[in-house]
C-alpha cells in the first residue's frame, strides 16, 4: 500500500557542480525535492541527498519508480536502482512541458555548462551545449563573488543597483576576471562591474550557446544561475522578451528524470529496481583497471554495492558487460581509482 494511497517517483540528476532529487506524485505534482553541492563526490552526494529526503518523507512513502539523469547519470542509475536513465536534454524538455506546454525556449544554465533546447509543438527538435570552457556557467559567478567577498545570493541584487554597466570581456574565464581586476583597479563601483560581467555572461551565451537557433517566445530560465536576478535581468534586455523562471527552476532536470520514471512504469508495468530508503547505508565502492585484451587499452570502471559486483562500462567491444563471465587474463592496474567513492 502507498502513502496516502497515491505513487509516487523520484528523479536524480547529478552533475559536476550539483546533486539533485525530486519526488513527484501520480498527477506529476512536486511532493518534495533537494538540491545540494556534488563536491566531486557524487556517490556521497546521491547518498546525502537521498538522507534529506528520506528525513523530509520518511520511510513509509514507497517510490514506485526511479529515474536518473544528468552527466553522472550511468552512475547515478546503478546507485539508486533507476528503472530509467535518460540523457539530461530530454529531462529537462519534459519538466518544461509540464511545467508550461507553450514552452518554445529552454534556456539552462547550471554549475559548469549551458545548454538551450528548442521545442515547437511541444517536442524538443533542436538543442546545443557549451563548450569545455566554464565561462558563463554558475561555477565562474561562484569564484568571483568569493573573490570579491559577497554572497552568491546577493550577486544579482547588487548588480541590478548599477546604471552604467561596464563592459567585461565575457568569452573566457581568464580573460573576464583579469578585466574585473582591471576595472576595480581603476575605480569603478562594484554594482557596474557585476552587472557588466551579468550583461557579458549573457551575450556570451547567447553568441555561443544559442548562436544560429531561432528564440521564440515563451522563454524559459532555469539551473542554479536562474536565481540570479541580474541575470534574469541581461537576458530580457538582450532578447527583449519575457522570461519565465519556474518554481523549481534549480531541480528541473530532477523532476525530469522523475517523470520519465512514471511513463516507464506506466507503459511497462513491474516493480521497481529502486533500492529503497537505504541507499544512505549502503556501501558504494568504484575501481577501475585497463583491459590489455586489445590495442584499445579501454579503461573499465566496475561498481560494487555491499561488496557485490553490480556492473562494469567502459570497453568497446562489450567484453567486460557481462558479469556471468569470468576472464582469465589480469588486467593492468586493477586498482587504479577513476571514480572517487570517498
Amino acid at each position: 500500500m502507498n502513502f496516502n494511497g497515491k505513487q509516487y517517483y523520484l528523479g536524480v540528476d547529478v552533475g559536476s557542480i550539483s546533486t539533485n532529487l525530486a519526488v513527484i506524485n501520480e498527477e506529476k505534482e512536486v511532493v518534495e525535492s533537494v538540491y545540494i553541492r556534488t563536491e566531486g563526490k557524487p556517490i556521497k552526494s546521491i547518498q546525502r541527498g537521498m538522507a534529506i529526503l528520506r528525513d523530509k518523507l520518511g520511510f513509509d512513502l514507497q517510490i514506485t519508480g526511479a529515474g536518473a539523469t544528468g552527466s553522472a547519470r550511468k552512475l547515478t542509475g546503478m546507485i539508486i536502482g533507476a528503472d530509467i536513465v535518460k540523457n539530461e536534454i530530454t529531462a529537462h524538455a519534459l519538466a518544461s512541458l509540464e511545467e508550461r506546454d507553450d514552452i518554445q525556449t529552454v534556456i539552462e544554465i547550471g554549475g559548469q555548462d549551458s545548454k538551450i533546447i528548442i521545442i515547437r509543438n511541444g517536442v524538443a527538435i533542436d538543442f546545443a551545449m557549451n563548450t569545455v570552457c566554464a565561462a558563463g556557467t554558475g561555477s565562474f559567478l561562484d569564484t568571483q563573488a568569493r573573490r570579491l567577498k559577497i554572497p552568491i545570493e546577493d550577486f544579482g541584487e547588487i548588480a541590478l543597483e548599477s546604471h552604467t554597466p561596464v563592459s567585461i570581456a565575457g568569452r573566457c574565464t581568464v580573460f573576464a576576471e583579469s578585466d574585473m581586476i582591471h576595472k576595480q583597479q581603476l575605480g569603478h563601483p562594484l554594482e557596474d562591474i557585476l552587472n557588466g560581467l551579468c550583461e557579458s555572461m549573457v551575450r556570451n551565451y547567447l553568441n555561443n550557446v544559442a548562436k544560429g537557433k531561432e528564440i521564440l517566445p515563451p522563454i524559459m530560465f532555469q539551473g542554479g544561475v536562474a536565481a540570479n536576478v541580474g541575470i534574469r535581468e541581461a537576458f530580457k534586455k538582450y532578447l527583449e522578451q519575457d522570461v519565465f523562471v519556474p518554481e523549481h527552476y534549480d531541480v528541473m532536470g530532477a523532476i525530469g528524470a522523475a517523470i520519465l520514471a512514471l511513463e516507464e512504469m506506466e507503459k511497462r508495468p513491474r516493480n521497481s529496481t529502486f533500492y529503497g530508503w537505504n541507499i544512505p547505508d549502503m556501501t558504494f565502492k568504484t575501481s577501475g583497471f585497463e583491459c590489455d585484451g586489445c590495442p584499445n587499452i579501454c579503461e573499465i570502471v566496475e561498481i560494487r554495492k555491499n561488496g557485490e559486483l553490480l556492473a562494469r562500462w567502459g570497453s568497446k567491444c562489450g567484453k567486460w558487460d557481462d558479469l556471468s563471465i569470468v576472464h582469465e587474463e589480469k588486467p593492468r592496474q586493477m586498482e587504479k581509482l577513476i571514480v572517487g567513492s570517498d
